[in-house]
């Protein structure tokens, strides 16, 4: 309860609700995939990354545009974590579950820490609602006594909601889709935010429907004004501005991130941006994105199929623009004929394959790292293409940005992989500077030299490169196609010795792309020692994590994670040697291992985790200190 004073006159006064400084929370809202729950967490989200907080978000939801209303497999959630330190997951355990019916309960009450706050809709929990959950008859874990040991605050959302609007001439359905921001507004008291972003927010999308935009309001408001007057916390919580290296920040997903990459290196270079891509769960957020900034000149197709959209993309390479075509694991399938016509006219190309669960459509909502062999070996013929990795989503600016460099300097085709985690995560994100980016410079054959006779579009330099010849350009008309090129002349040939030539030149380009990038580094621990964690992708936060606590308590682990998958930094397989075990941490079944054991002849252990969900801090402590024994 709220302490009261008493005043001379006998009058009692409500004081406020005492404020707590803590460093970090938790929180998991979760409900029908129609309760907003996404919207609810990206404004909480987004209000965390105004105040300047540090975070990290894991949103997970059905694959079904409307999953079934009230049942375990339609369940939406999205996790929250916000902290005034740096922090690098979106939390293990949560401290706070939002649970808009029994089934949201019923998927998440496992992650809740001992002693957490569980926030409930009681009109999620009826009859109705229970019997869709699986609960057996006569079951509710709200009145049974099951939640015992944690603070359970049983609030009837959706009622509270009616009467906050019932002013407002809306139907009854409309109305409730108003409960989501009674909830947030809720969080905001709880948490000592302000409204005003949030205020901001549903001006912006709603402004042209008065109606619907003062539901939201008024339900806001009536949540955060619940908080002040029922009395049911007997603290409120501040997170402090975490203390960030100095800089403008924005809170950013991995997919925005990877766009922003994209315009930023089409700028550094000169180049017309072309995207070919066909709609696909989770990567169709970059052709959203990179339709909007048309005032760079950007150009984005959707095509009818994938195949299409690569294609195009491949002749707009093949045309002088920067060629993108954007997937899922599903798509790049579809798309590795075309994939192997671009590494056979050796054009730059970029295809981003946003990872997902598979085979097939598998769990299209779901996020996995099981595309890498697809990346390395998913062609016929021998078809080498380099592939680069992003680790987390403010990262996928520079992966996206050192794809295309590679690309374009090196005339290839190039495979940048994400995965859905990181795709729709998001995390504070600090603007780069343009003086600070890496140059990529782009030769265009200009014409014929003096000692030029003809125009040899296959006579490589140094770096074993080809000439980019724009169609058009007097004296340098040449053959392209699909079949095999005779050296350094790009007429078609069927001479054995010739295609042999060829295959390992190609290999060879590839391969020498390690001597224009950096060596690897840790990203922390010793030189030498018991164990080194190698990562890749988005299971860089975990093992950031697991391996700061255990060096912490004076373990000698140590963390390496990779950018360039193919060609590996030159120096990878010495540092590998240095210790005594090497674990490789990985959303598939043991995928970056078999490369690892096959190039270095080291016997690494895998830790593997297919469940659609990221690999957990807990989990990777865990088998470290087993694997140091």
């Amino acid at each position: 309860m709220q302490p009261c004073l008493p005043t001379r006159h006998g009058i009692f006064i409500l004081m406020a609700v005492p404020v707590q400084i803590i460093d970090d929370v938790v929180i998991k809202f979760a409900g029908d995939s129609g309760d907003g729950m996404q919207l609810t967490g990206s404004q909480f989200t987004n209000n965390s990354a105004l105040i300047g907080n540090d975070l990290s978000t894991f949103p997970d939801f059905p694959a079904e545009i409307r999953a079934p209303q009230g049942t375990v497999p339609g369940v939406s959630g999205f996790q929250l974590h916000f902290s005034s330190h740096k922090i690098f997951t979106p939390g293990d355990n949560c401290d706070v579950l939002v649970a808009m019916n029994a089934a949201a309960l019923k998927v998440n009450l496992k992650s809740l820490k001992p002693g957490g706050i569980i926030i409930v809709d009681i009109s999620g929990f009826d009859s109705k609602n229970l019997r869709l959950a699986n609960y057996a008859d006569g079951v509710n874990p709200i009145e049974d006594g099951s939640l015992i040991g944690f603070d359970v605050h049983k609030m009837d959302i959706t009622k509270l909601t009616r009467e906050a609007l019932k002013d407002i001439q809306l139907g009854t359905k409309e109305k409730d889709r108003a409960k989501n921001m009674f909830v947030l507004g809720f969080l905001y008291w709880l948490y000592n935010r302000e409204l005003t972003s949030t205020y901001s927010f549903l001006h912006d999308k709603f402004g042209k429907r008065p109606d619907i935009l003062d539901s939201n309001i008024k339900a806001l408001q009536a949540g955060y004004n619940y908080g002040d007057t029922v009395e049911a916390f007997s603290a409120r919580y501040k997170v402090e501005k975490s203390k960030l290296p100095k800089g403008i920040y924005r809170s950013i997903t991995g997919n925005i991130a990877l766009t922003y990459g994209l315009i930023a290196a089409a700028e550094k270079s000169a180049l017309p941006l072309f995207l070919g891509s066909y709609p696909i769960t989770p990567a169709s957020d970059i052709l959203h994105e990179l339709s909007r900034h048309k005032n760079f000149g950007i150009r984005t197709f959707q095509a009818e199929d994938e195949i299409a959209a690569i294609t195009a993309a491949i002749g707009a390479a093949y045309g002088g623009s920067l060629g993108i075509t954007t997937t899922s694991g599903p798509g790049m399938a579809l798309k590795t004929e075309a994939m192997g016509l671009a590494v056979m006219l050796e054009i730059p190309l970029l295809i981003i394959d946003i990872q997902r669960g598979g085979p097939s459509t598998g769990l299209p909502t779901k996020t996995e790292q099981s595309d890498l062999l697809q990346a390395y070996y998913g062609r016929n013929g021998e078809c080498p293409m380099p592939v680069i990795s992003a680790s987390t989503p403010s990262d996928c600016f520079e992966a996206a940005y050192e794809a295309v460099r590679i690309a374009v300097q090196h005339m290839t085709p190039v495979i940048l992989l994400s995965d859905g985690y990181i795709a729709n995560g998001a995390e504070p994100w600090r603007y780069p500077k343009s003086a600070d980016l890496r140059t990529i410079t782009v030769n265009f054959k200009k014409g014929l030299s003096e000692d030029e006779t003809t125009f040899l579009p296959y006579l490589r330099d140094e770096n074993l490169v080809r000439p980019w010849a724009v169609p058009g350009t007097a004296g340098l008309e040449h053959r392209i196609g699909g079949l095999e090129k005779e050296d350094i002349t790009g007429n078609i040939s069927y001479d054995a010795e010739n295609h042999q030539h060829m295959v390992k030149t190609r290999e060879a380009k590839v391969e020498k792309i390690a001597e224009h990038i950096p060596l690897q580094t840790l990203d922390s621990g010793p030189e030498t020692g018991d164990v080194l964690v190698l990562g890749w992708g988005s299971t860089y936060g975990s093992i950031k994590s697991a391996v700061m606590e255990l060096q912490a308590q004076g373990m000698q682990v140590a963390h390496a994670h990779l950018r360039h998958m193919r060609p590996f930094p030159r120096n990878l397989g010495e540092m590998l040697k240095k210790y005594k075990k090497v674990l490789i941490p990985e959303i598939n079944n043991g995928q970056l291992i078999k490369i690892i054991r096959d190039k270095y002849l080291i016997d690494a252990v895998g830790y593997n985790k297919i469940k659609g969900t990221p690999i957990t801090r807990t989990e990777l402590v865990t088998a470290i200190a087993a694997l140091i024994g």
